[in-house]
């Protein structure tokens, strides 16, 4: 479900009209997040650790609302919730486009996935379809063998796209606990480095520790 925005009352109207005419409207920073209690937890769990900190970014993603709202012909609009399209690697190191749904609780959110996960690794090419590429989504990715601290990201211009992109990095050891690089492209006609900083708060008390 969605709501329209109405840019007539909206605060960020003219940040929203400014910042629409860019080429390049997104920006972009990467922090580091504090995953020791995370990676243990999702150890007894036994459950993937990639999985594990999807559901919590999506959560986080989910708790502000700025993160929720999207560009669609004629009009700004606000989802009532956001899920994840993930990319997802195949053995033969290629990878394809998911839709992983939000849900209430991690168990369900990790059953769902994995079913994802093996019907995307049975197909070959991107899997860029109506459902993987819908807009209530946020688009993630993980780079689990490389410790970033910038990250850029392939776009084009012509492709209407107001989604948030969030790209994961490789857990590495920080002091007796572990840490993890986080990416996050946020559209500016929707939000603002607060924004992030918000979103990243969320995820880092998600996941314990920080």
């Amino acid at each position: 479900m969605k709501q329209p925005i109405d840019l007539a009352t909206w605060p960020r109207r003219e940040h929203f009209e400014f910042f629409s005419r860019f080429d390049e409207p997104f920006f972009g920073l990467v922090a580091d997040v504090d995953v020791t209690a995370a990676r243990a937890e999702a150890k007894r769990l036994g459950v993937s650790f990639f999985l594990y900190y999807l559901y919590h970014a999506v959560e986080a993603a989910n708790a502000v609302p700025e993160f929720r709202h999207r560009i669609e012909p004629g009009q700004v609009v606000a989802y009532d919730r956001v899920h994840a399209s993930a990319t997802i690697g195949r053995p033969d190191h290629t990878f394809g486009f998911s839709f992983i749904e939000q849900q209430p609780g991690l168990a369900d959110f990790v059953a769902g996935a994995q079913l994802e996960i093996a019907a995307v690794q049975a197909t070959r090419g991107l899997n860029l379809t109506e459902r993987t590429g819908r807009p209530d989504v946020l688009h993630c990715s993980a780079v689990p063998w490389a410790r970033f601290t910038g990250l850029t990201h392939a776009r084009s211009f012509q492709h209407p796209d107001s989604c948030p992109k969030l790209s994961f990095g490789q857990a590495y050891a920080h002091g007796a606990g572990l840490r993890m690089a986080v990416a996050v492209n946020v559209h500016h006609a929707l939000a603002d480095g607060y924004h992030v900083g918000q979103f990243l708060d969320a995820f880092q008390q998600r996941l314990g520790g920080g």
